[in-house]
């Protein structure tokens, strides 16, 4: 199937509706910065895509932002981390009638440009779940921390192990799910270590999911959910989440 117009948003002729999800604690810095990039990249390419932001009970000025900006954005009454916010944003989408919804981190580190050329796949009818890779190509200059990267690649070794399915950047919260992932998310998603759980359960259910090479940004602002002294921790619980969900799949 060939894609109609040069930004991706025909299928057959059909305006396809596109959501960015976007999880926020505590990003009063980068709010601004994320929202503007979203509206001038809309304007410049005479495009549209729509936007929500899950404030996840932050104790910041994140609220302040939102209300004096007139920024999209659903206020979360309990911390839920990231899966939880996640998945409110995946229940939006569906409510909403959306037909692709791309999950894009609220500290600024996705660039909105790689937008287009992760939902190619899925307007193509070429997968269902599209993950943007670090790892794939030279596209990004940020790899993360060289712990993570070999976590990364532990991780990677067990979603193939269950899932005969290689996947380079398994804990990349860049990625884009047509409409079939966005009901199964919206009734349930990963609480706890998301991606790579997410990634096993839809493979085990025998939907599509590829890669594309995206660049990524070193967080400026703000601080990860991530501390270098908890990613031995993660690590080992992500390793077990997927043994678990691997054989619960089986």
């Amino acid at each position: 199937m060939q894609i109609k117009n040069n930004k991706n948003l025909l299928q057959g002729g059909i305006t396809m509706k596109i959501l960015l999800i976007i999880p926020s604690y505590n990003e009063e810095k980068n709010i601004l910065k994320v929202y503007n990039e979203i509206n001038n990249y809309n304007k410049q390419n005479k495009i549209k895509y729509d936007y929500i932001f899950i404030n996840d009970c932050s104790t910041d000025k994140s609220e302040k932002i939102f209300n004096e900006n007139n920024i999209n954005h659903i206020n979360l009454i309990h911390n839920l981390g990231i899966g939880g916010a996640v998945q409110t944003g995946y229940k939006y989408a569906l409510e909403n009638n959306y037909d692709i919804a791309i999950q894009f981190d609220g500290d600024g580190q996705h660039d909105i440009n790689y937008v287009s050329k992760i939902i190619e796949p899925i307007i193509n009818e070429e997968s269902n779940m599209v993950i943007g890779s670090r790892f794939i190509d030279d596209s990004s200059d940020f790899k993360s921390t060289k712990m993570r990267q070999c976590g990364i690649i532990l991780i990677s070794f067990f979603i193939k192990l269950f899932t005969q399915k290689k996947i380079h950047d398994t804990t990349s919260g860049f990625r884009a799910v047509d409409k079939k992932l966005i009901t199964e998310f919206a009734k349930y998603y990963p609480i706890e270590y998301p991606e790579p759980v997410s990634t096993v359960t839809v493979l085990k259910k025998g939907y599509t999911v590829s890669e594309v090479g995206v660049s990524m940004n070193e967080r400026k602002e703000g601080t990860s959910s991530i501390k270098t002294w908890k990613s031995v921790y993660y690590m080992i619980n992500v390793i077990l989440s997927i043994i678990v969900t691997g054989i619960r799949r089986n």
